[in-house]
């Protein structure tokens, strides 16, 4: 275990060493990104784009520099990458731009295993104009049915929009062949990549999505940071949606339309997070020094071992694919609420989410109303974490027994 790196994981909860299995929900963050912060603040502090004093240029390289960071790490450049608080912010923003050139009749496809932030924007949208939405389902093996996803994707369609990579369930979802179906239909192609950046390798070229979006937290980052990365061609083509300062190239008092800057710039209005972007740009250097690919591999190893110490509880049933998960182990146990048994687990010290993960339409389709309990692992865990997590559900069954 990393403890220099990860000085939170260094404290005891109720006596216990602190078992961090929530790294669905966000991720610890090191030291270095820590201090990348803090010295921002100490040195740098000052509005970006505006000034001409020394802190002003020094935070508007810094805030640029991180923008570089992000393009370069995701296969894309400066002018396509939209700094925004997160995930949610960058699809409602999205879902808004896009929506001006959408019609009554038209289509949008996404799939069961949403996330609410990749689901209610465009159902909300599609309330308001009348627009027709479908959801690819899931095999019983808790993959997305491809035979489906061909029927339901049309000319009709207009924009398909899914999770790379489930928060509930952990499936990676066959990105290249879901782009490819959308793109021969004429459909636009939104990926959320909230689980998977810095999970897992995502280069934005060779997806050939037209946008993706993702959060600083779930990949060693700040909160109330993310990115809307869009081809440029399109990005050129989009509206604004979020007015003020910063973002404006010509205004006057009179009824003439105001002219906006032509960089990304133009959808970052006002003040940004510029430490959470200093933040940002640090955890990528921090995850690229580990290694990408050795990080996902220590994940999907974390998961096969978790899977199977659990399926050796009788009463374990595990809610996912057979192979295949990114970090992510859902399950259930006979008759026992998921948030009684997170709780049990938080008095040996480890933490896991419980309940539906913000996933609801999924959970009714697989008739968990109560959701599941979820252990999460990052490139921090362990198989001692593990170990210690199969411990504490036995512990759960000993007490209702």
């Amino acid at each position: 275990m990393d403890f220099v790196s990860f000085p939170i994981l260094t404290q005891k909860v109720f006596g216990k060493r602190l078992v961090y299995l929530d790294n669905a929900a966000t991720t610890q963050k090191p030291q270095v990104v820590l201090d990348a912060m803090k010295n921002f603040y100490e040195t740098s502090n000052a509005n970006i784009h505006r000034g001409i004093h020394t802190l002003a240029e020094r935070a508007t390289l810094a805030y640029e520099d991180a923008r570089e960071t992000v393009a370069r790490f995701i296969g894309a450049t400066a002018d396509e990458v939209i700094f925004t608080s997160g995930t949610t912010q960058s699809l409602n923003m999205l879902v808004r731009m896009l929506g001006k050139n959408l019609h009554a009749g038209d289509e949008i496809v996404l799939t069961m295993m949403e996330h609410h932030s990749n689901l209610i924007p465009w159902r909300e949208l599609a309330r308001e104009k009348g627009l027709v939405v479908k959801f690819i389902p899931l095999t019983v093996g808790y993959t997305l049915n491809l035979g489906k996803a061909r029927e339901l994707i049309t000319t009709r369609t207009k924009i398909v929009a899914f999770t790379h990579v489930s928060n509930s369930l952990g499936t990676i979802n066959p990105v290249v062949e879901l782009v490819d179906l959308a793109h021969a239909r004429g459909a636009l192609v939104v990926i959320d990549a909230a689980q998977s950046v810095g999970h897992l390798l995502v280069n934005v070229e060779r997806l050939d999505c037209d946008f993706l979006v993702f959060s600083g937290h779930k990949m060693c980052g700040p909160t109330g940071i993310g990115v809307l990365y869009g081809k440029k061609k399109w990005l050129q083509e989009l509206e604004p949606v979020f007015f003020g300062g910063g973002m404006v190239g010509d205004v006057s008092s009179g009824p003439e339309r105001a002219v906006w800057l032509a960089s990304s710039q133009r959808f970052e209005a006002g003040t940004p997070n510029i430490a959470g972007a200093v933040g940002l740009a640090k955890a990528i250097t921090f995850l690229e020094e580990r290694g990408i690919r050795q990080i996902e591999a220590h994940c999907v190893m974390l998961v096969e071992y978790a899977v199977s110490k659990l399926r050796e509880i009788s009463r374990v049933k595990i809610i996912g694919p057979n192979e295949g998960s990114l970090g992510i182990v859902s399950f259930t146990l006979d008759n026992i609420h998921p948030h009684d048994v997170a709780e049990i687990l938080n008095k040996e010290g480890i933490a896991v989410r419980a309940g539906r993960h913000c996933t609801m339409p999924l959970m009714k389709e697989l008739n968990l109303e109560n959701g599941t309990t979820r252990a999460s692992f990052y490139l921090y865990n362990t198989k001692e974490d593990v170990d210690l997590l199969v411990a504490g559900v036995r512990k759960v069954l000993e007490v209702f027994r």
